[in-house]
């Protein structure tokens, strides 16, 4: 367990005994890259010599064991420019998701196939299906997570355990919504999964991708490093992508601790065949990764304090393809949403005692809170650590509970709530810091907090008790200190997805600072265990109008219960990453539940459903087409 927490995090960073960064001027350097081939074998077989053992495997993810217990997950951030229907944390950073827009067609990716949706002319009408992964393929052990849109290219991003590797599928999408396979792609990599982040962003036409990958402590080490093959429709042989020289080493921490090449790929989606560079540096497996419109950050962490040494480590990869940088760190940040990076400086929320966000470790952070603010300027060589006065030590949690947190404005918002398991009655308190400094402000919720979301320059903070769904508004753009404003209680409810993108609001015309606008949300009815939306549809989504700082219920559009067939489902069958979005879009406004695309007309007072299809049955194609 990180040690690195004793009674504060304020005592923590007094026994700090080692290089302080300094904030002025540009950085010292950058890290270093292996020089050769043989040198990196050397060296990842003196990796294998400390620690002559394998690495705990890749597993299919599961939710945690003590789901009554497990904790859940904050949220997102600000709409991508370009009408998008994702509620992307970045703005021109672009995240994977189940349902994308292109033009006036809807593609949506569900349990292994993929479907368009034609909305033009004001109808709703099923258009293609296709397998998500290419023909031929067994697919029986294969998740596919993530869907991105570039130009005319819809793109699969995918875990295949059977082949042992992250996917990447093209499809071309032509005028009419027609899908048809282009080509397919594998990175070596372990699995990408989290229970809060995605493996995908999209800058313009370059896909970033993330992966690990852990070193084999029993087999040639050399077959841990970034490698990329084309889909041939046999198994074919990996081929590296780049050189020693893309690989960094790395500062700070001791061998012992090291046991995952952590990986950042970059490919050209406009190119005829796909076009990769990779930048990997080493760490343990515990990471967070965030990416900005200008870099790319992973935070490493390691089991054990090390004393005299920073106990986790920051690296940053620049988008531009300029050398890497790193700084030493404390602790470390809960999920993605803990990361904000502004013109000059790197904010982070940490915890004291966290393991990063694979998988399910998200779930599990704790100890005491703070915001570091790191200037960029400061990013060097890795040998120094971020200054001790770079820490702001915050209020702890009122409980071990779900930790959520999210940057709204000039502030860090973060509290806790019920999380994966069954909703309980909680008074839960929700922290509002200044980024810049200042007074703290603890506002006390009836309710706990499992989503923090923004709404204009506000936020809004959603959460539950034991039978009760409530939506709070928290007023930060024109109150100091910040105010609990208007509250919304969906009786007999629950969110019923974790993920960011579950959530949208869709900003109203008029003044920016205003924070008018729709907001959607999946539920389910009765409460619920979170843990069964990887298995359950959603019971409805509702629908709220925020004007003029109150909540004014429009109504819900609700998931059929007629009809429900088999689908017959072969590939990526538990909803991981969820199967509920509301959708806005040039004025019309939609639910996505499972199979289903209701649309609803909305007025300003109510919200009524005006048609409904299932794209499952709509799409459906021979079976020997969607396999050419």
């Amino acid at each position: 367990m990180n040690r690195f927490v004793v009674a504060s995090l304020a005592a923590s960073l007094a026994l700090l005994a080692i290089p302080q960064a300094d904030a002025s001027g540009p950085p010292r350097a950058t890290l270093t890259a292996f020089q050769s081939e043989a040198q990196l074998r050397d060296y990842l077989k003196r990796l294998q010599t400390l620690r002559p053992r394998m690495p705990m495997a890749d597993m299919a993810p599961a939710p945690p064991a003590a789901v009554s217990a497990a904790p859940s997950v904050v949220v997102t951030a600000e709409r991508a420019a370009g009408g998008s229907i994702t509620n992307n944390q970045t703005q021109g950073v672009d995240e994977g998701d189940i349902v994308k827009r292109h033009g006036d067609t809807l593609v949506i990716l569900r349990r292994g196939r993929l479907f368009t949706v034609s909305l033009a002319g004001g109808a709703m009408r099923g258009v293609d299906m296709i397998p998500a992964y290419p023909p031929g393929v067994d697919a029986n052990a294969d998740w596919y997570d993530e869907m991105l849109i570039s130009g005319d290219r819809v793109i699969v991003i995918g875990y295949s355990y059977g082949r042992g590797g992250t996917e990447i599928n093209r499809f071309m999408l032509d005028r009419s919504g027609h899908l048809t396979f282009e080509d397919a792609y594998q990175l070596r990599s372990n699995d990408y999964y989290s229970a809060r982040n995605y493996a995908s962003r999209l800058i313009g036409h370059q896909l970033v991708l993330y992966s690990p990958r852990y070193i084999p402590f029993d087999a040639d080490p050399m077959s841990a490093l970034p490698a990329l093959r084309r889909w041939t429709g046999v198994r074919s042989t990996f081929r590296p992508i780049g050189s020693a020289r893309e690989i960094y080493m790395p500062p700070q921490l001791p061998d012992e601790s090291i046991d995952t090449i952590h990986t950042v790929t970059s490919c050209d989606l406009a190119a005829e065949i796909l076009a990769c560079n990779a930048t990997s540096v080493f760490g343990p497996d515990g990471r967070v990764f965030y990416v900005s419109a200008r870099a790319v950050y992973i935070w490493v962490t390691p089991n054990w304090d090390g004393g005299s040494r920073a106990a986790s480590l920051l690296y940053r990869l620049p988008l531009d393809g300029a050398a890497p940088s790193a700084i030493g760190v404390r602790g470390a940040p809960t999920d993605q949403f803990s990361f904000r990076e502004d013109a000059d400086t790197l904010n982070v929320l940490v915890r004291s005692e966290g393991r990063g966000d694979a998988m399910w470790t998200s779930e599990f952070a704790h100890g005491a809170v703070g915001l570091l603010r790191i200037p960029l300027a400061s990013f060097g060589d890795g040998l120094y650590e971020a200054q001790r006065g770079r820490y702001r030590v915050l209020p702890a949690p009122m409980s071990d509970r779900s930790f959520q947190n999210r940057f709204v404005g000039d502030y860090v918002l973060y509290g806790e709530g019920n999380g994966w398991g069954t909703p309980q009655d909680l008074r839960s308190a929700l922290v509002a810091a200044p980024i810049a400094g200042g007074p703290v402000t603890t506002l006390i919720l009836p309710h706990g907090v499992d989503r923090i979301e923004a709404m204009g320059p506000d936020a809004v903070a959603i959460g539950s008790d034991s039978a009760n769904l409530y939506f709070s508004s928290v007023l930060l753009g024109r109150t100091k200190p910040p105010e609990l404003g208007d509250r919304y209680v969906l009786t007999g409810a629950a969110q019923s997805e974790t993920r960011s993108h579950g959530f949208f609001f869709n900003p109203e015309p008029g003044p920016a600072d205003a924070g008018s606008g729709v907001l959607g949300l999946p539920v389910s009815r009765p409460a619920r265990p979170a843990y069964r939306q990887l298995f359950e549809n959603s019971a409805a989504i509702v629908f709220l109008r925020r004007s003029g700082g109150k909540f004014l219920p429009l109504g819900e559009l609700a998931a059929g219960t007629q009809g429900i067939v088999d689908d017959s489902c072969v590939a990526s069958c538990d909803d991981w990453y969820g199967n509920a979005r509301p959708i806005f879009m040039d004025g019309r406004t939609f639910a996505l539940m499972g199979y289903e695309l209701v649309e609803g007309a909305t007025t300003r007072e109510a919200i009524t459903e005006t048609g409904r299809m299932s794209f499952e049955q709509a799409g459906r194609r021979p079976l020997e087409r969607s396999q050419n």
